[in-house]
């Protein structure tokens, strides 16, 4: 298989910044913190300010909360309940990022600019359909009268760009903010800020790879800036769909997001170590310099072998063959998923001769489950070895189609 060249110079690492990096987990680190404490009125008038608060969707959990979700939170600073502290880190003098509260920020902000209508409320029925300037005067003053707290991360002992990716990578792992630990991969959408991240979050959001995967389909509302709030049927269709998404714990996490990282880090499997994880975090660091070209290759690689993936398995989609039930599996298995669209991947010149070859490819594709004895195929074994012995079970077989 022929690589492009950003998948063979990424690997190239440069040793003293990986033995900082690597180093830097063994020395001392001080992570200095400031709390601050705010009224919401002049809260809002800050972020107003250029380069003082970097709110970026991309830097947070994809969740995006719906009209009721953000309304249940101004009612609960009505009632005056406590509400978590956001986290920001001081990126340079007077200039932060979000690293945990987006959603809050995002609610309060908006609903002082007026942007939508109080929604859902159980303790102050009567205030539903209000914005913020048609609230009652007596609550838009008690509303005044709240604060919002932020902890601030300060980070003086980052000499390097490499150290401070670090450090707040540590913060991310670290970070339990509700109670709700943020997954692996929601840390590497936190630290990993790139067009290869923005990629392979739009890839997850593709039709038939979320079918595949059991993810409710959408109109994309978990990506819309804004809800029209003059269309009440697309506002409750909205509040719907994304409920539908909230219930699926593989979208909850990013796991899907992180399935689509793991197509293109393991074509490079030749090049594994330390664990698929770590293997994963290391991909994602080195994406930072792949090139707008380099990503729109990428991005026809993942769409093409998806697409022959589809046409040639349809309902059995990622779903291995169980041999002792005689059968296919309900749901996906992320062990097959991986062989099926590396080994295709690796065969897209051949397309049209797989696409011919469909019903021999499932037979010989049920003959592969006869004979994975170590059962391969549906997650034992996670070692390079296993992870290359599975994949070359499928570009093996794709080869004897293509050449028979």
């Amino acid at each position: 298989m022929s690589l492009l060249p950003v998948e063979i110079q990424m690997w190239e690492l440069d040793s003293q910044a990986s033995r900082t990096v690597e180093n830097s987990r063994e020395s001392e680190q001080r992570i200095l913190t400031e709390i601050n404490r705010e009224k919401l009125p002049i809260f809002v008038e800050a972020i107003k300010k250029p380069n003082y608060l970097n709110i970026q969707p991309t830097y947070q959990r994809r969740k995006r909360w719906t009209r009721k979700r953000q309304s249940q939170l101004i009612e609960s600073l009505i009632v005056n309940i406590p509400i978590p502290p956001v986290v920001l880190y001081e990126t340079s003098l007077s200039s932060y990022e979000v690293m945990d509260g987006q959603q809050r920020i995002n609610a309060i902000r908006d609903f002082y600019n007026n942007k939508f209508k109080l929604t859902g409320l159980e303790i102050y029925s009567s205030l539903n359909g209000c914005t913020y300037s048609t609230l009652p005067e007596r609550i838009r003053s008690s509303i005044d009268r709240r604060s919002i707290a932020s902890t601030v991360v300060i980070n003086e002992s980052a000499a390097t760009s490499e150290e401070a990716m670090l450090l707040k990578q540590l913060v991310f792992e670290r970070l339990n903010t509700g109670g709700v630990n943020l997954s692996r991969h929601e840390v590497r959408n936190c630290i990993y800020q790139s067009e290869f991240n923005d990629l392979i979050k739009e890839l997850a959001g593709n039709q038939i790879f979320r079918k595949a995967w059991g993810v409710p389909t959408t109109n994309n509302v978990e990506t819309a800036d804004q809800v029209d709030d003059s269309n009440e049927l697309d506002d409750e269709e909205n509040e719907r769909q994304q409920t539908e998404l909230e219930k699926n714990s593989l979208y909850q996490k990013m796991g899907d997001v992180e399935l689509v990282l793991r197509f293109f880090a393991l074509r490079n499997v030749e090049h594994f170590r330390g664990g698929l994880e770590k293997f994963l975090d290391l991909y994602m660091a080195k994406s930072l310099k792949f090139s707008h070209e380099e990503i729109e290759s990428l991005r026809q690689t993942f769409l093409k072998t998806l697409e022959l993936a589809h046409q040639i398995y349809n309902n059995y989609l990622f779903k291995p063959f169980l041999v002792k039930d005689v059968d296919w599996a309900s749901k996906p298995y992320n062990a097959y998923y991986d062989a099926v669209m590396i080994g295709l991947s690796r065969h897209l010149e051949n397309e049209e001769n797989l696409l011919q070859s469909k019903e021999l490819i499932l037979e010989k594709t049920i003959k592969v489950f006869q004979e994975d004895t170590q059962g391969l195929l549906t997650g034992k074994g996670k070692t390079k070895t296993d992870i290359q012995n599975r994949i070359k079970m499928f570009d093996v077989m794709f080869s004897q189609i293509i050449e028979s």
